[in-house]
Formats: structure tokens, sequence, C-alpha cells
């Protein structure tokens, strides 16, 4: 009898105390959200045409991407279209975090023309068709 009476209690005091934890009555449950990944980074290697840059092609169409100079001269990359500058980017530095655009793009690098890059759209296809004076 004594030891339905300290089960009683038990169970009372848990329900007393899951009433108490609920949270404020919300019936939704929360989904746990992952942290924020950091940018994606490509790495300027020389002065070599589609070789200037890796991963080239590099799939990050969407993403936030730094250019970090793995050269021992000053580059400057620029989308074809000339909507992204990351402007001078120092031996050793790394640009700032640049979002790249859904569809995919061309760039190159506006000290050294023929060095060129291409960033393929977020749903995994190909890069756009590189036109213009810098493919």
């Amino acid at each position: 009898m004594r030891q339905k009476l300290v089960r009683t209690a038990a169970l009372a005091i848990i329900a007393t105390c899951a009433a108490a934890c609920g949270g404020g009555g919300s019936s939704s449950p929360t989904s746990p959200t992952s942290p924020p990944s950091g940018p994606v980074t490509i790495t300027v290697t020389r002065q070599a045409g589609a070789q200037s840059f890796t991963p080239n092609p590099a799939s990050v169409g969407g993403q936030m991407v730094v250019f970090r100079n793995a050269d021992n001269v000053i580059h400057r990359v620029v989308l074809n279209d000339g909507t992204l500058d990351t402007g001078n980017i120092t031996p050793g530095a790394t640009s700032a975090a640049v979002r790249m655009p859904n569809g995919g793009a061309n760039y190159h690098c506006s000290l050294h023309p023929d060095m060129i890059g291409a960033v393929n759209p977020a749903s995994g296809r190909p890069p756009p068709i590189c036109e213009g004076i810098y493919c």
C-alpha cells in the first residue's frame, strides 16, 4: 500500500512538472535549425586561363563565396556582366564574402583578363555559356 502511495505521488509530481515546463502551451513542435555555414573559398592560383581559379567551375550558384589570393601579385575578380567586383585582393589576402548569382556566372580577373572562371547555377547545371571578350 505504501509503495502504491509513493508511486502515485511520484506520478503526480511528474505530471505537475510536465505541465509547468510545457513552454507556454504551444502545440506545434519546433525543428532545430542548423547554423549557417561559412562562405565557400575559391582560390586564385596563378595566371593560366581557366586554371587560374580552383575550383573551376565552382558549384556555388546562390552561395556566399570568398576569393583567396594564393598568388604573389594583386588580383581583382569581376563578374563578366559587371554586377560584382571584389576590389583588389593582395597576395595572401581574402576578399569580402559575396553572393554568387543563382543562375551561375562567368568571371575574370580585371587586372589579368586571361584569368577566367565560372560558377555553376544553384540547379547544378553547367555554367552559362561564356560570351564576350573574357572567354
